[in-house]
């Protein structure tokens, strides 16, 4: 029975954990300022991240998975979640 209860605590806590994370893939629009395909980084003027608690400002982003630099393009507005990945401020999605 104490199995049983551990089993269903450990259930649980793994779902809200997941169901935190995806309340925190919170999408900030702007500009794209520069794309540095070669060294997987972009420019962009930015809102508030209020995910990494970040205010509005210009900064670079690595972008890990290169399909998305085909969706940077200078000068574009877009919608972009940034994260931090081991350590580096990262864009890891963008509609």
């Amino acid at each position: 029975m104490k199995t049983a209860m551990i089993k269903i605590g450990v259930a649980a806590l793994l779902c809200a954990s997941a169901a935190f994370g995806a309340f925190a893939q919170e999408f900030t629009r702007r500009v794209v300022n520069k794309v540095d395909a070669k060294a997987k980084k972009v420019t962009i003027k930015h809102e508030d991240l209020k995910s990494l608690d970040m205010p509005a400002m210009t900064m670079v982003f690595r972008v890990e998975d290169p399909a998305l630099l085909d969706k940077l393009k200078e000068g574009t507005n877009i919608e972009f979640v940034a994260q931090r990945v081991n350590g580096k401020l990262t864009v890891t999605e963008v509609k």
